[in-house]
């Protein structure tokens, strides 16, 4: 029987997807056919009938015929098989991707042409804007939002995105063919041109290797980061911006003549982010922030270009303001052919000085060489003033609607990005920080004995060295290599400051933290580098505790209590603005306790810190480090954002973009808009529409910390308490090659232990997922309800049902749950089962696994009253059923493939194969990192 309802029809409005899954899979078909023969194809319709008869009944003959069908293929003829069906599941992600921006147009459209205005949708800055108006909030109290808030994504890099670039930009140009044809009436020769395009860009994917063959390195992570800065950024980004701005104006002509402060910035873990990745090193930080700068100054140079090309105006016919005629007469520019069109030559005075300052930054050559010499700018406000100059001069003399276009886009991009692009925040574990710090007094003061001293001497040792000038290191003295390396990090740091501006490197993340001395150990780190001023109290970067555990969410509180008890530290504060941020961990949380506490723990954390903060006057900044998974805190940003508590969001939110997260929201550029555009829509409903917003009933809170209590103590008696649970996990699931693939830079564990506790979150969640039991997203939610409603039997139920219908943060949890029981396949997890050699561990594991499973839909079927998973979500369950004949098949083949190769099969062919199959389930699953 099918989880999923098997007889959803198809509506109307989405048979354009329907048609572009079919032509993409035609041409996928008839590319195996080509390329690899008919016999090819028929194995592949085989296996996926085959499979399908599995997946819907645990067929035992389609069992049986499916190993015999597996186990009869070449090593050659499986890997065909495997990528055949990965890309399949590629393209049908490229197929959905589109659909999505089809519908956001027809509303578009929809609504243009509508007699009456139509309900914007849910996620728009339109939406956040209408319901501001309805709610009085004034045009001061708008001004005075933007001006405060930030909302900024950050770009992490970590071991689950498993395409190559190669990959993406042929995708990428399906993408665009798919779009132009939706968006033209094509003639027949048109419409011919088109599939000939796609059939060439479906060879091309065919005929490139998937894989990588050699491990990333921390600077390769770094170029694919900034590939999606060309993808989207640099282009949506100032659009997003201008738009706002447009809708602002049409509500009130007042804000015509403003420009809103760019709220919404990028930011970036990747090349500053040394938490486990040894890799991570002062040079590489260097090399990170000098290719983010380059990026952002050839950007502005192509564009300077453009703009000079397109601002031809003669100065015979049109007024000049004197700034830019003195702009025109510094400009290096002395062609006779551009003596009366003084905007073009003080563009090229703008692209001489550009480039210089590209030059003294060590880019290298640039793509068009100046014209003549010119003086580097000194800062990007600099720069931005001159291309101010040019604005405030077409503005006053009857060529608005010329400033209006690719000047005021990249006045916008200079605004957003600087001359450093993205925000690059640094990242180290507490216990490094404690060492380092440990022997720079030891050297300094030997006998200090600082890892020895309890909580409050610590504190007292470091605040009376916070309050003096004088430096702890000596160039006369020997310290370890990592003290040597963690002091080198904070220096290039300090002249990242000096080089780009203190936007370059703003934050210093702590992981573990845990008490305030892990703040201060990284307050005196900062001061020798000169990053943190005493006797002027200045502290010039934001020092962010990061509380990850069930352990330290509770007890985060506490920790920032006693650090803003600080005198010393709140005057430091003050430098900031009074402003703290406070990072929480999803991923290792979820770990530690299960999906059901650590998003309840973490629900909790935010109403203590709002207290806290509230109580001392600090303003509150949460950043949440979210992942792709829903074990990781991931699910739709819209919905995660509104369900935070009350006064959680207070105009400032960052969020970490991770993994292949990161394609799938910013390789396409209108999807990379939409998801911009909901991140500044549910920040500025969360801050300003539901400030007021009353907590939960005392009944929920109760009830929910009783859910959470049972699902911890059954997730923990699992994964902590029964006997032999590591072995069947590391033997039940890809984690060991996982770790062996050439992804990401960092290594899959924080040690080599090969115990849960050491295992870093992101493969613990991604092996669940490629087994399809997905069990950090769920586990322990069937025992919790099945205890409450036996401790209350008479309105226990009723209770869940209504916490659901009137609680944003209930809802949100089982919404993401719902998506995640979908998606996974008991059935396919049992093949995965018998990977686990000792028969005896196995048969006292998996039958508690698929008890616990069958339960939680259960009982998550009967609170949310649905027949059936994703009845409320009709789009996503057609997804995922369209998917499972083709996701299916690899997890059969991977299974096979992984017998093999733990029996010893050494061949590249079989190894291939595995990773092959990783990547083709983690495209077809989406958010599975």
């Amino acid at each position: 029987m099918s989880l999923i309802n098997p007889d959803v029809t198809t509506p109307e409005k989405d048979l354009p997807l329907r048609d572009d899954i079919r032509l993409l899979g035609r041409l996928l078909g008839d590319t195996i056919r080509e390329q690899e023969g008919e016999a090819a194809f028929e194995i592949v319709e085989r296996i996926r009938q085959t499979s399908i008869r599995f997946h819907r009944d645990e067929d035992e003959v389609a069992r049986l015929e499916l190993e015999t069908i597996l186990n009869s293929l070449s090593r050659g003829r499986t890997n065909q098989i495997i990528r055949a069906y990965s890309y399949f599941s590629h393209l049908a992600n490229i197929a959905e991707d589109q659909h999505h921006v089809r519908r956001s147009r027809a509303h578009a459209v929809a609504g243009a042409h509508a007699v009456t205005a139509p309900e914007p949708r849910e996620g728009t800055m339109a939406r956040a804007l209408k319901s501001a108006r309805e709610a009085g909030i004034s045009q001061a109290d708008l001004q005075s939002f933007f001006a405060a808030t930030l909302v900024c994504p950050v770009l992490t890099a970590h071991p689950t995105e498993v395409r190559r670039k190669s990959t993406i930009d042929r995708e990428m140009e399906i993408s665009q063919i798919l779009a132009y044809r939706d968006r033209q009436h094509l003639t027949p020769e048109e419409e011919a041109t088109c599939e000939e395009s796609l059939r060439r860009a479906v060879l091309t994917l065919w005929q490139t290797s998937i894989l990588r063959r050699n491990r990333l390195k921390v600077i390769d992570e770094v170029m694919n980061g900034l590939s999606y800065y060309d993808y989207t950024f640099f282009k949506e980004l100032p659009r997003f911006y201008a738009s706002l701005e447009d809708q602002l104006a049409a509500m009130d002509p007042a804000w015509g003549i403003l420009e809103l402060p760019s709220f919404l910035r990028m930011g970036s873990w990747i090349g500053g982010d040394r938490d486990g990745n040894p890799f991570v090193t002062a040079d590489v930080l260097r090399q990170a922030l000098l290719l983010q700068s380059k990026h952002a100054l050839s950007f502005y140079l192509e564009e300077l270009h453009c703009l000079g090309s397109e601002l031809s105006l003669d100065g015979r016919y049109v007024n000049v303001s004197e700034q830019v005629q003195e702009l025109a007469k510094a400009s290096p520019d002395l062609s006779p052919h551009r003596k009366d069109e003084p905007y073009r030559r003080a563009i090229s005075g703008l692209y001489a000085r550009l480039a210089s300052t590209a030059a003294a930054f060590g880019h290298g050559d640039v793509a068009r060489h100046a014209v003549g010499e010119a003086p580097a700018y000194e800062n990007v406000e600099e720069f931005a003033g001159d291309l101010s100059i040019l604005h405030r001069s077409l503005m006053s003399n009857g060529s608005a609607s010329l400033s209006r276009g690719r000047l005021r886009r990249l006045r916008r991009a200079v605004d957003v990005f600087g001359f450093h692009l993205a925000s690059l925040d640094l990242r180290q574990n507490s216990d490094v920080h404690q060492r380092v710090v440990a022997e720079l007094f030891e050297r300094a003061i030997p006998g200090t004995g600082y890892e020895s001293l309890p909580e409050e001497k610590r504190v007292a040792l470091l605040l009376e060295e916070l309050a003096t000038p004088r430096l702890l290191t000596s160039p006369y003295l020997a310290y370890s290599d990592e003290t040597m390396s963690e002091i080198a990090i904070v220096h290039e740091a300090a002249e990242a400051h000096r080089r780009y501006g203190r936007a370059a490197v703003p934050n210093y993340v702590i992981s573990k933290a845990s008490d305030p001395s892990d703040i201060l150990e990284v307050a005196l780190l900062l001061k020798e580098a000169g990053l943190l001023r005493p006797r002027e109290g200045e502290m010039q970067v934001n020092i962010i505790p990061l509380f990850e555990t069930i352990a330290d969410l509770r007890n985060c509180s506490r920790v920032m209590h006693e650090l803003f008890a600080l005198p010393d530290y709140m005057r430091l504060l003050r430098s900031c603005g009074q402003a703290q941020e406070v990072m929480l961990g999803y991923s290792d949380s979820n770990k530690d306790g299960g999906f059901l506490t650590s998003g309840w723990e973490l629900y909790k954390a935010e109403i203590e810190l709002v207290e806290v903060f509230k109580r001392h006057g600090v303003a509150l900044r949460l950043f949440h480090g979210r992942g792709g998974s829903v074990g990781r805190g991931g699910g739709p940003s819209y919905q995660a954002i509104l369900a935070q508590p009350g006064g959680a969001v207070q105009g400032a939110i960052r969020i970490t973009e991770q993994g292949e997260v990161i394609a799938g929201k910013y390789s396409n550029p209108d999807l990379g808009r939409r998801n911009l555009e909901i991140l500044a829509a549910a920040t500025m409903e969360a801050s300003l529409l539901h400030t007021g917003q009353s907590a939960p009933r005392e009944e929920y809170l109760k009830a929910m910390e009783e859910l959470s209590e049972s699902a911890c103590r059954a997730y923990r008696a699992l994964v902590y308490e029964t006997e032999g649970f590591e072995r069947y996990f590391w033997e039940s699931t890809v984690i060991g090659e996982i770790a062996n693939l050439n992804i990401g830079s960092r290594p899959a564990s924080r040690t080599n232990s090969r115990r849960i506790e050491d295992l870093r979150a992101i493969p613990w969640v991604f092996g669940w997922a490629q087994c399809r039991l997905m069990l950090p997203g769920w586990y322990g939610f069937g025992s919790a309800v099945n205890a409450w409603l036996d401790k209350h039997p008479e309105n226990g139920l009723a209770l869940l049902q209504e916490m659901y219908r009137e609680w944003p943060f209930f809802q949100a949890l089982l919404s993401n749950m719902d998506m995640v029981l979908a998606k996974s396949n008991i059935a396919i997890a049992s093949r995965y089962a018998k990977l686990v050699e000792d028969e005896e561990l196995r048969n006292r594991i998996f039958p508690r696994l698929r008890r616990e499973w069958q339960d939680s839909i259960e009982r998550l079927l009967t609170i949310t009253e649905q027949q059936t998973l994703l009845d409320r979500n009709p789009l996503l369950a057609r997804s995922i059923r369209n998917r499972f004949p083709y996701l299916d098949p690899l997890n059969h083949l991977q299974i096979e493939l992984l017998k093999r190769h733990r029996s010893g099969d050494a061949d590249e062919q079989v190894v291939e194969g595995i990773h092959l199959s990783i990547n083709g389930i983690a495209a077809g699953l989406r958010n599975s990192g």
